[in-house]
């Protein structure tokens, strides 16, 4: 536990989000939470987003205790200015650059720039989000490098000394489900597969054994298989 810090968690509603809080809960005495309204296709995440939060809530009383104020901020302008499969109703395909049309341009740069003011007036001093270089389909602001870079242009930016925290940037989907209970037990586990959504298509039909989804996006495919092998561990 880590007394002097405070962190501000990127909290979408997913997966990956969710177990960041968690990992996040367990470290720092103070937590809030900060989400976006992008315009995304999937804004059922933003749907199931309170419910989550208040799973977590009811894991454990310190938990209650530590997770303060959530901020919903409003980022329709990313949806205005992108063309992409997570912010118009197109298929999911390759592009000619050999990005995914699911990559958001500015994205993750645009979050934390976001986040970074936010901490600043609220005086916390970590900032933590889900990015991956294991499971992140060549999107290049989820890389290292990209989060290292900014951690040092937003302090100095911002006079500050925020530290950038990305706790999934090294395991895949199998260590993150793995992460999940080791950060909060089964119960934990079955909030993220209940109760979180990853499917790009916005799909809550169907409770399939890794969670709701369409099945076959890039985003299901990952959390499922991850779950699979995490699964198999177990017996």
């Amino acid at each position: 536990m880590h007394q002097t810090d405070s962190a501000l968690v990127l909290f979408s509603g997913g997966q990956d989000s969710t177990t960041c809080l968690a990992w996040a809960l367990r470290r720092y005495a103070r937590v809030e939470t900060i989400g976006f309204d992008y315009g995304q296709r999937h804004a059922v995440e933003l749907t199931v987003r309170p419910a989550v939060l208040a799973g977590v809530r009811a894991l454990a009383p310190e938990w209650d205790a530590r997770l303060g104020e959530d901020h919903m901020v409003d980022l329709s302008v990313i949806g205005k200015l992108s063309d992409t499969a997570l912010t118009s109703d197109v298929a999911i395909a390759m592009q000619e650059n050999g990005l995914p049309n699911t990559f958001v341009p500015g994205r993750n740069l645009l979050f934390m720039t976001v986040a970074a003011t936010l901490a600043y007036r609220r005086g916390l001093n970590v900032l933590v989000g889900g990015m991956c270089e294991t499971d992140f389909s060549g999107y290049p602001d989820c890389r290292d490098d990209t989060m290292k870079a900014l951690q040092v242009t937003l302090n100095l930016g911002m006079a500050t000394r925020v530290k950038l925290e990305t706790p999934l940037m090294w395991i895949d989907k199998k260590q993150t489900w793995q992460l999940a209970e080791e950060s909060g037990g089964p119960a934990l586990v079955e909030l993220v597969r209940t109760g979180t959504h990853t499917c790009y298509l916005g799909e809550r039909g169907a409770l399939h054994d890794w969670g709701y989804g369409c099945g076959t996006c890039p985003a299901c495919a990952l959390r499922a298989r991850g779950y699979r092998e995490y699964v198999a561990t177990k017996g």
